[in-house]
C-alpha cells in the first residue's frame, strides 16, 4: 500500500479513535506529502522520495524539540517527540550496529589509502551499502570519522 494510502487509513482510525495528537501528525505527514506532489507535478512520488521527506520531517521533530527543551518547554518538546516517534513508524528499519561496521569497514576497504582527506568518498560507499535502509548521516559521519582517525 503507498504510503499516502496508509497515511489517510491511519487518519480514518484516529479520527474514529478521537485520538487528536495522532490526528494532527497523521495530517502533517500527508500535508509534506501532498506539498512534493504539487510542488512536482511530473515526478510520481515513489518509494526513495516518501523515506526523504520523512527523514526531513524527522530532523525537523529532532531540532524543534531540542530547542523547546533549551526554551524550556518540556511540554512542547513532548508533543514534538510523540510526533517524532510517529513518523518514525513509517520509516524502514534501522540498520544494526554490526551491519553499519560491516558498511564502514567495507567501505574503507575499498578506498585506496583511506585516510580524513577521503572521508567524503567513505561516507558515499558506506551509504551506498546502507541503501534503503534508515541512517541518520551525522551519526555514521561520527563512526566513519573515528575509524578513519
Amino acid at each position: 500500500m503507498p504510503l499516502l494510502d496508509q497515511i489517510q487509513h491511519d487518519m480514518t482510525a484516529a479520527m474514529k479513535a478521537s485520538e487528536q495528537s495522532r490526528l494532527d501528525a497523521l495530517r502533517m505527514i500527508k500535508a509534506a506529502l501532498m506539498k512534493y506532489k504539487v510542488d512536482n507535478p511530473a515526478k510520481p512520488i515513489d518509494e526513495s522520495v516518501e523515506l526523504q521527506i520523512l527523514t526531513t520531517l524527522i530532523k525537523q521533530r529532532r531540532e524543534a524539540a531540542d530547542m523547546f527543551r533549551k526554551g524550556n518547554r518540556p511540554e512542547l518538546a513532548e508533543k514534538e517527540e510523540n510526533e517524532l516517534k510517529l513518523v518514525e513508524s513509517y520509516m524502514p528499519a534501522a540498520p544494526t550496529d554490526a551491519e553499519i561496521d560491516a558498511a564502514i569497514a567495507a567501505a574503507i576497504a575499498e578506498t585506496p589509502n583511506p585516510s580524513l582527506k577521503q572521508m567524503g568518498v567513505v561516507m558515499k560507499a558506506a551509504q551506498a551499502k546502507l541503501a534503503g535502509k534508515r541512517v541518520d548521516g551525522k551519526a555514521l559521519s561520527e563512526r566513519v570519522r573515528s575509524r578513519l582517525s
